[in-house]
């Protein structure tokens, strides 16, 4: 069962009240907490690690698949293993993302690992927020790894966010596209404190009239620290665009490096990236319709972070 602090996490993470209608699987302290399958899709253990396996049948369309991770125990080291077979022709919602209550002094730890293979025509949009909360000084760690092969005319659409509280993370996220797949990453990530965050992202156009499309937004406050990596290479005709910008504040630290290979004549790629802070005007502009210099701070931010 459920209790009312895992209610508030899941809300967080997934905006769930309540167990999702549909498929699910909910790992609470490294144990399944709750599962449920559909006609379409089925949800299995792994027997040699674990994880799960997720099976979404051939032409499934509107369905969706919910699989948080809610840590409340201290000193926890939690890692899952999950692979995601996602059918010819189908069209799928995955709520994934992991929430830490640290009550304690000690570390608590979730290493997620993601295998998508999302087969010929299908489609997916994948939607991982991760964040950590609780009075103790325990830190909360979180080391996501996402693996994607979309197959030809496939479609992944992935949002990846860390909303607050997370002390330490690295994201890794390695994509390979085929002919005529398409891949769309929106990355937001919020650091302050002495939080440290590294994102790599690689994405491999390997297939003709491929394309992919990054975007990174993040907001360093304090004395934390971030480090990107945002990396595409074209095999063939493609297209491929990087964006990263990133508002610095206060004594943090953010370095952005973008890196973009052709090894074909008919690849067009491109990469942009900015580090700046607020603008002045428009924190005067905020300030002038009455709202203080932070409410007018968190108003751009959060604007910023969408």
């Amino acid at each position: 069962m459920l209790d009312a602090l895992d209610k508030s996490m899941l809300d967080q993470m997934s905006g769930l009240h309540e167990l999702p209608i549909g498929a699910y699987n909910i790992r609470k302290n490294g144990e399944k907490a709750a599962r449920n399958t559909t006609a379409n899709i089925d949800i299995v253990t792994k027997e040699d690690k674990p994880g799960i396996n997720i099976i979404v049948k051939p032409g499934t369309k509107n369905e969706s698949v919910h699989i948080p991770v809610i840590i409340t125990q201290e000193g926890l080291n939690d890692v899952v293993y999950n692979t995601f077979e996602i059918g010819e022709g189908s069209d799928v919602l995955i709520v994934a993302g992991c929430g830490i209550h640290n009550p304690g002094d000690t570390k608590s730890q979730h290493d997620g690992v993601h295998e998508f293979f999302i087969r010929k025509g299908a489609r997916i949009k994948y939607v991982e927020k991760h964040f950590g909360e609780g009075n103790g000084n325990g830190e909360r760690v979180l080391n996501p790894k996402t693996i994607i092969e979309v197959e030809e005319g496939g479609y992944a659409e992935l949002e990846l966010i860390q909303i607050k509280g997370v002390d330490s993370t690295k994201r890794d996220t390695e994509i390979k596209l085929h002919k005529d797949a398409k891949v769309v990453v929106i990355e937001r990530l919020l650091t302050y404190k002495n939080q440290d965050a590294e994102s790599i992202i690689n994405v491999e156009m390997v297939g003709k009239d491929s394309s992919a499309q990054i975007i990174s937004r993040s907001v360093a406050r304090d004395d934390s620290r971030q480090m990107f990596h945002l990396n595409m290479s074209g095999y063939e005709r493609c297209r491929g665009h990087i964006q990263c910008d990133s508002i610095i504040m206060d004594k943090a630290r953010v370095e952005s490096i973008p890196k973009i290979s052709a090894f074909h004549s008919d690849s067009q790629l491109i990469h942009e990236a900015a580090i700046g802070r607020i603008a002045n005007d428009q924190l005067i502009k905020l300030m002038s319709l009455g709202l203080s210099e932070k409410e007018a701070e968190d108003t751009i931010l959060n604007g910023f972070l969408k």
